[in-house]
């Protein structure tokens, strides 16, 4: 049901970045490191060559097993089409690039598109303060905030649903 919400509530760039690693359990590393030479829209499948790593630097993923092949259902390669048509382009061929074509900071994806996906999904919980006591706002009500602070809970979902797909 959340990830049905979540869905839905991811708009503009936001979308394809999250159906991409809901469907494919991407690191954001892989993700973030995706080249459009690496994905097959007509096959339907994405390869995972390399990533960036958290100092933006493009290398090989993780491990060898890193270096895979996911199947991508019709769902993610028909939004990955209409996101091809409107992604900046940069000399690096990224799938998932900034605005101005290169490497997009992970901090910025969950800050600016991850973090109000899942609120405008409503997939919140309340805001605690560092001696764990929940905020409030000015009126005295609770202050929410995400209920799942980064993209590895995506890679977590993506683990379930497979195993659970039978």
């Amino acid at each position: 049901d959340e990830i049905k919400r979540v869905v839905n509530a991811a708009k503009g760039r936001a979308r394809s970045l999250i159906v991409t690693v809901i469907f494919t359990g991407l690191r954001s590393s892989e993700l973030r490191g995706l080249r459009w030479s690496d994905v097959d829209l007509k096959g339907g499948i994405l390869h995972v060559r390399q990533r960036a790593d958290r100092y933006n630097e493009i290398g090989k993923p993780k491990s060898e097993a890193g270096e895979r092949v996911i199947p991508l259902g019709p769902f993610v390669v028909n939004t990955l089409k209409e996101w091809k048509l409107a992604c900046p382009k940069g000399e690096l061929d990224l799938v998932f690039p900034n605005t101005l074509g290169k490497i997009w900071d992970h901090a910025d994806i969950v800050s600016r598109y991850l973090w109000p996906t899942m609120i405008a999904a409503g997939v919140i919980v309340p805001a605690k303060d560092a001696a764990g006591q929940p905020l409030t706002d000015k009126d005295g009500g609770p202050v929410m905030e995400a209920k799942y602070t980064g993209l590895h809970a995506l890679r977590h979902f993506y683990a379930s649903w497979l195993i659970n797909r039978v």
